[in-house]
């Protein structure tokens, strides 16, 4: 009786269209679009966030609102009759949360002390979280539909300078 083979792993690998038509390649995230319960009041919480991070209201809609730093624009629109009819709940399939990276640990911290006085929901005040890698400092927040926010550092690597 001929012996049975182990199985061996499959690695995927990337189809080819065609050989010499060289594949797309994502640049950066375009937009993002958060559908939300009350356009009124979601907007006031992100215009003075987003607004605090650098970002500028650059389109205004009756029911959405765009606002860009120059790389990414970050849309809010109305959720519809049926997506009002329960709230948002971090478990449920979608959206779990959106990090904002930004350049320092000071960055952090301002931002921190800035949801603090405007009396936004903060879920993890500024701090280290070294499960997430060595540096890794962040503040959790809420939005006012409760979807969750963060603003984040995360050091790059140095190199060492070579002799």
């Amino acid at each position: 009786m001929p012996r049975a083979r182990a199985a061996q792993p499959r690695v995927a690998r990337p189809r080819l269209v065609h050989p010499r038509i060289a594949r797309p390649r994502v640049i950066g995230i375009d937009h993002l679009v958060l559908r939300v319960g009350n356009f009124a009041k979601s907007k006031r919480f992100y215009d003075g966030v987003l607004g605090f991070l650098g970002f500028a209201l650059k389109y205004e809609f009756a029911d959405a609102a765009g606002w860009s730093n120059g790389k990414t624009l970050f849309w809010i629109g109305e959720a519809d009759a049926r997506g009002k009819r329960r709230p948002y709940r971090i478990g449920d399939i979608g959206f779990h949360h959106y990090a904002f990276e930004l350049a320092r640990r000071q960055d952090v911290d301002a931002l921190g002390a800035f949801l603090a006085k405007t009396k936004a929901r903060i879920v993890d005040p500024p701090a280290d979280y070294p499960d997430y890698g060595a540096g890794y400092y962040a503040v959790f927040f809420l939005d006012p539909d409760g979807m969750k926010l963060e603003g984040m550092f995360f050091p790059k690597e140095r190199k060492k300078k070579s002799a």
